[in-house]
């Protein structure tokens, strides 16, 4: 939904329209990517804690890397392509990183 400020005008392109669509729908994604990555390392988190340990540490290891993975790729979509602002930002362990392929 377009807000008044940045609404297309009349006189924009079904093209300018798409693209500020496109804009809107790549931004959500990335929010979304992001809860996922959060909600991951506080599992890893809450693990290492002693507070929930249904699951095999590993496979809690393995959910981080993948969401962190995918939030990743979705800034590097987006031109992103420096993550070390996250990496310190989320304190994303050495651990989740590695699985990455990044040390």
């Amino acid at each position: 939904m377009f807000s008044k400020r940045n609404a297309p005008s009349a006189r924009d392109s079904g093209f300018d329209v798409l693209q500020h669509e496109m804009a809107g729908e790549a931004a959500a994604a990335l929010g979304r990517m992001d809860n996922k990555m959060i909600k991951a390392l506080e599992a890893l988190r809450a693990w290492d804690a002693g507070e929930d340990r249904t699951e095999p540490r590993d496979a809690v290891v393995k959910a981080a890397a993948g969401a962190v993975w995918m939030f990743f790729v979705q800034r590097e979509s987006l031109g992103l392509r420096d993550q070390r602002p996250v990496i310190a930002h989320h304190q994303i362990p050495r651990e989740v990183l590695t699985r990455l392929g990044a040390s």
